[in-house]
Protein backbone atom coordinates (compact mmCIF):
# COMPACT_ATOMS: atom_id res chain seq x y z
CA UNK A 1 0.00 0.00 0.00
CA UNK A 2 1.28 3.61 -0.68
CA UNK A 3 0.53 6.88 0.35
CA UNK A 4 -0.93 8.66 -2.04
CA UNK A 5 -1.85 12.53 -0.58
CA UNK A 6 -1.08 14.48 2.49
CA UNK A 7 -4.20 17.05 3.14
CA UNK A 8 -3.58 19.41 5.73
CA UNK A 9 -0.41 17.70 5.49
CA UNK A 10 -1.71 14.67 7.25
CA UNK A 11 -1.10 10.75 5.81
CA UNK A 12 -4.39 9.38 4.70
CA UNK A 13 -4.04 6.28 2.46
CA UNK A 14 -5.76 6.40 -0.74
CA UNK A 15 -6.99 2.59 0.06
CA UNK A 16 -10.29 0.50 -0.71
CA UNK A 17 -12.48 -1.47 1.25
CA UNK A 18 -10.89 -4.73 -0.14
CA UNK A 19 -7.43 -3.63 0.25
CA UNK A 20 -8.31 -2.29 3.60
CA UNK A 21 -9.71 -5.66 4.94
CA UNK A 22 -7.11 -7.49 3.29
CA UNK A 23 -4.14 -5.04 4.95
CA UNK A 24 -6.17 -5.26 8.85
CA UNK A 25 -6.74 -9.13 8.17
CA UNK A 26 -2.65 -10.33 7.95
CA UNK A 27 -1.83 -7.97 10.88
CA UNK A 28 -4.41 -9.74 12.70
CA UNK A 29 -3.70 -13.12 11.72
CA UNK A 30 0.41 -12.71 12.58
CA UNK A 31 -1.10 -11.37 16.04
CA UNK A 32 0.55 -7.86 16.09
CA UNK A 33 -0.62 -4.84 17.78
CA UNK A 34 -1.73 -2.30 15.23
CA UNK A 35 -4.11 0.71 15.18
CA UNK A 36 -6.17 2.11 12.41
CA UNK A 37 -8.13 5.84 11.99
CA UNK A 38 -11.16 6.33 10.00
CA UNK A 39 -10.48 10.10 9.28
CA UNK A 40 -13.23 12.68 8.09
CA UNK A 41 -13.17 16.55 7.94
CA UNK A 42 -13.20 16.35 12.04
CA UNK A 43 -10.07 13.88 12.70
CA UNK A 44 -8.00 16.19 9.69
CA UNK A 45 -9.04 19.23 11.10
CA UNK A 46 -8.67 18.19 15.12
CA UNK A 47 -4.92 17.52 14.06
CA UNK A 48 -4.55 20.44 12.64
CA UNK A 49 -5.67 22.03 15.63
CA UNK A 50 -3.66 19.42 18.06
CA UNK A 51 -0.19 18.15 18.03
CA UNK A 52 -1.27 15.77 20.20
CA UNK A 53 -3.52 14.37 18.06
CA UNK A 54 -1.26 15.12 15.12
CA UNK A 55 0.64 12.73 16.49
CA UNK A 56 -1.87 9.92 16.11
CA UNK A 57 -2.42 10.44 13.00
CA UNK A 58 1.73 10.00 11.84
CA UNK A 59 1.56 6.98 14.09
CA UNK A 60 -1.51 5.49 12.13
CA UNK A 61 -1.09 2.26 10.29
CA UNK A 62 -3.54 2.82 8.26
CA UNK A 63 -5.93 5.93 8.06
CA UNK A 64 -8.76 5.64 5.77
CA UNK A 65 -10.53 8.43 4.16
CA UNK A 66 -14.00 8.24 6.12
CA UNK A 67 -16.10 11.08 4.41
CA UNK A 68 -16.36 12.48 0.93
CA UNK A 69 -14.86 15.45 1.58
CA UNK A 70 -11.46 13.93 2.33
CA UNK A 71 -11.70 11.50 -0.42
CA UNK A 72 -12.37 14.72 -2.86
CA UNK A 73 -8.99 16.10 -1.55
CA UNK A 74 -7.22 13.17 -2.15
CA UNK A 75 -8.08 13.38 -5.81
CA UNK A 76 -7.24 17.04 -5.95
CA UNK A 77 -4.05 16.26 -4.24
CA UNK A 78 -3.16 13.31 -6.58
CA UNK A 79 -5.13 9.95 -5.88
CA UNK A 80 -7.86 10.30 -9.07
CA UNK A 81 -9.26 6.87 -7.95
CA UNK A 82 -9.70 7.52 -4.20
CA UNK A 83 -12.76 6.28 -2.45
CA UNK A 84 -14.50 6.66 0.59
CA UNK A 85 -13.36 3.85 3.23
CA UNK A 86 -16.11 4.23 5.64
CA UNK A 87 -15.76 3.12 9.44
CA UNK A 88 -19.67 1.18 9.39
CA UNK A 89 -19.10 -0.12 6.23
CA UNK A 90 -15.76 -1.04 7.12
CA UNK A 91 -16.54 -2.93 10.16
CA UNK A 92 -19.13 -4.94 8.64
CA UNK A 93 -16.57 -5.81 5.96
CA UNK A 94 -14.32 -7.04 8.80
CA UNK A 95 -17.04 -8.87 10.64
CA UNK A 96 -17.89 -10.69 7.05
CA UNK A 97 -13.98 -11.60 6.70
CA UNK A 98 -13.00 -12.19 9.95
CA UNK A 99 -15.89 -14.99 10.43
CA UNK A 100 -14.79 -16.13 7.01
CA UNK A 101 -10.81 -16.53 8.47
CA UNK A 102 -12.21 -17.75 12.11
CA UNK A 103 -10.36 -14.76 13.36
CA UNK A 104 -11.17 -13.99 16.87
CA UNK A 105 -12.93 -10.03 17.18
CA UNK A 106 -14.23 -7.82 19.87
CA UNK A 107 -16.03 -4.91 20.52
CA UNK A 108 -14.79 -1.98 23.01
CA UNK A 109 -17.03 1.10 23.54
CA UNK A 110 -20.38 3.00 23.53
CA UNK A 111 -23.35 1.73 25.84
CA UNK A 112 -24.13 -1.60 27.62
CA UNK A 113 -27.52 -1.31 25.50
CA UNK A 114 -25.18 -0.82 22.05
CA UNK A 115 -23.34 -3.86 23.03
CA UNK A 116 -25.59 -5.91 24.05
CA UNK A 117 -27.78 -5.37 20.82
CA UNK A 118 -24.20 -5.65 18.82
CA UNK A 119 -24.06 -9.50 20.18
CA UNK A 120 -27.29 -10.59 18.98
CA UNK A 121 -26.36 -8.27 14.96
CA UNK A 122 -23.86 -10.57 15.66
CA UNK A 123 -25.38 -13.88 16.79
CA UNK A 124 -28.28 -13.79 13.97
CA UNK A 125 -25.78 -12.52 10.61
CA UNK A 126 -23.00 -14.27 11.60
CA UNK A 127 -23.14 -17.60 13.36
CA UNK A 128 -19.98 -18.84 12.84
CA UNK A 129 -18.08 -15.13 14.01
CA UNK A 130 -15.96 -15.82 16.75
CA UNK A 131 -17.14 -12.39 18.93
CA UNK A 132 -14.73 -13.27 21.69
CA UNK A 133 -14.81 -10.14 23.86
CA UNK A 134 -17.44 -7.46 23.78
CA UNK A 135 -17.37 -4.30 26.64
CA UNK A 136 -18.67 -0.68 27.43
CA UNK A 137 -15.81 0.60 29.04
CA UNK A 138 -17.00 3.64 31.52
CA UNK A 139 -17.87 7.08 29.72
CA UNK A 140 -15.01 8.88 32.31
CA UNK A 141 -11.49 7.75 32.29
CA UNK A 142 -10.65 4.83 33.25
CA UNK A 143 -8.37 5.02 36.17
CA UNK A 144 -4.89 2.87 35.68
CA UNK A 145 -6.62 -0.13 37.43
CA UNK A 146 -9.12 -0.68 35.33
CA UNK A 147 -7.15 0.49 32.17
CA UNK A 148 -5.08 -2.59 33.14
CA UNK A 149 -8.03 -4.72 33.86
CA UNK A 150 -9.44 -3.88 30.35
CA UNK A 151 -5.84 -4.64 28.59
CA UNK A 152 -5.59 -8.03 30.11
CA UNK A 153 -9.11 -8.95 29.32
CA UNK A 154 -8.45 -7.98 25.67
CA UNK A 155 -5.78 -10.15 25.57
CA UNK A 156 -6.52 -13.00 27.48
CA UNK A 157 -9.82 -13.19 25.05
CA UNK A 158 -7.81 -13.93 22.29
CA UNK A 159 -9.01 -11.15 19.78
CA UNK A 160 -6.92 -10.04 17.34
CA UNK A 161 -9.45 -7.31 15.67
CA UNK A 162 -10.87 -4.90 18.44
CA UNK A 163 -13.58 -2.29 17.21
CA UNK A 164 -12.96 0.59 19.24
CA UNK A 165 -16.06 3.27 19.61
CA UNK A 166 -15.28 5.32 22.62
CA UNK A 167 -15.98 8.38 20.36
CA UNK A 168 -13.34 10.92 18.44
CA UNK A 169 -10.76 11.98 19.48
CA UNK A 170 -10.94 9.64 22.48
CA UNK A 171 -10.92 6.42 20.65
CA UNK A 172 -7.95 7.88 18.72
CA UNK A 173 -5.95 8.69 21.60
CA UNK A 174 -6.58 5.71 23.71
CA UNK A 175 -5.88 3.18 20.34
CA UNK A 176 -2.10 5.38 20.11
CA UNK A 177 -1.55 5.22 23.78
CA UNK A 178 -2.41 0.72 23.64
CA UNK A 179 -0.54 0.11 20.81
CA UNK A 180 1.78 -2.62 21.72
CA UNK A 181 -0.31 -3.38 24.90
CA UNK A 182 -3.15 -4.59 23.65
CA UNK A 183 -2.14 -7.80 21.18
CA UNK A 184 -4.69 -6.90 18.29
CA UNK A 185 -5.70 -4.41 15.71
CA UNK A 186 -7.24 -1.57 17.10
CA UNK A 187 -9.98 -0.03 14.65
CA UNK A 188 -11.18 3.12 15.38
CA UNK A 189 -15.20 3.15 14.05
CA UNK A 190 -16.89 5.49 16.56
CA UNK A 191 -20.74 5.79 15.50
CA UNK A 192 -20.47 2.11 13.77
CA UNK A 193 -21.11 0.58 17.32
CA UNK A 194 -24.52 2.92 17.54
CA UNK A 195 -25.15 2.10 13.54
CA UNK A 196 -25.06 -1.54 14.02
CA UNK A 197 -27.09 -1.54 16.98
CA UNK A 198 -29.88 0.51 14.90
CA UNK A 199 -29.71 3.14 18.37
CA UNK A 200 -29.25 5.53 14.86
CA UNK A 201 -29.68 5.96 11.93
CA UNK A 202 -27.67 6.37 8.45
CA UNK A 203 -27.66 9.22 6.55
CA UNK A 204 -29.64 7.58 2.70
CA UNK A 205 -26.13 7.64 0.38
CA UNK A 206 -27.38 10.39 -2.12
CA UNK A 207 -26.73 12.44 0.99
CA UNK A 208 -23.30 10.51 1.93
CA UNK A 209 -22.32 10.50 -1.75
CA UNK A 210 -23.07 14.20 -2.15
CA UNK A 211 -21.03 14.79 1.15
CA UNK A 212 -24.16 15.86 3.17
CA UNK A 213 -23.40 13.32 6.03
CA UNK A 214 -22.87 15.76 8.12
CA UNK A 215 -26.15 18.01 7.86
CA UNK A 216 -28.01 14.92 8.35
CA UNK A 217 -26.19 14.17 11.92
CA UNK A 218 -26.31 17.76 12.59
CA UNK A 219 -29.97 17.30 12.28
CA UNK A 220 -30.28 14.50 14.54
CA UNK A 221 -27.38 16.14 17.36
CA UNK A 222 -27.52 19.51 16.75
CA UNK A 223 -26.55 20.36 20.53
CA UNK A 224 -23.75 18.10 20.00
CA UNK A 225 -22.16 18.79 16.72
CA UNK A 226 -22.96 22.17 15.38
CA UNK A 227 -20.31 23.91 17.06
CA UNK A 228 -17.80 21.11 15.75
CA UNK A 229 -19.06 21.95 12.51
CA UNK A 230 -18.99 25.37 12.07
CA UNK A 231 -15.36 25.24 13.66
CA UNK A 232 -14.10 22.75 11.42
CA UNK A 233 -16.03 23.10 7.99
CA UNK A 234 -15.39 26.21 6.60
CA UNK A 235 -11.57 26.18 7.58
CA UNK A 236 -11.09 22.77 6.32
CA UNK A 237 -12.81 23.80 2.62
CA UNK A 238 -10.30 26.96 3.08
CA UNK A 239 -7.21 25.18 3.83
CA UNK A 240 -7.65 22.41 1.08
CA UNK A 241 -8.06 24.97 -1.34
CA UNK A 242 -5.40 26.89 -0.75
CA UNK A 243 -3.25 24.02 -0.40
CA UNK A 244 -4.65 22.48 -3.91
CA UNK A 245 -4.07 26.11 -5.37
CA UNK A 246 -0.36 26.06 -4.11
CA UNK A 247 -0.88 28.58 -2.00
CA UNK A 248 -0.45 27.33 1.44
CA UNK A 249 1.94 24.61 2.13
CA UNK A 250 2.21 21.85 5.40
CA UNK A 251 5.34 21.19 6.84
CA UNK A 252 3.69 18.52 9.21
CA UNK A 253 4.28 15.85 6.98
CA UNK A 254 5.38 12.57 9.12
CA UNK A 255 6.69 10.96 5.37
CA UNK A 256 5.99 8.32 3.00
CA UNK A 257 5.07 4.60 3.79
CA UNK A 258 4.81 1.87 1.71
Amino acid sequence: MTIQCFPLGHRVDATSYDEAVGTILGWAQRGESRYVVAAPVASLMEAYDSSEFRDVLAHSDLTTPDGMPVVWALRLLGAPHASRVYGPNLTLALIAAAERETVPFGFYGSSETAIRRIRDFVSRKHPEARLVYAISPPFRAATPVEDARFVEQINSSGTRILFVGTGSPRQELWMRAHRGSVRAVMVGVGAAFDYIAGLKKQAPEWMQNRGLEWLFRLAQEPRRLLVRNLKHNPRYAVLVALQVLGLRSFDNCPGLRT
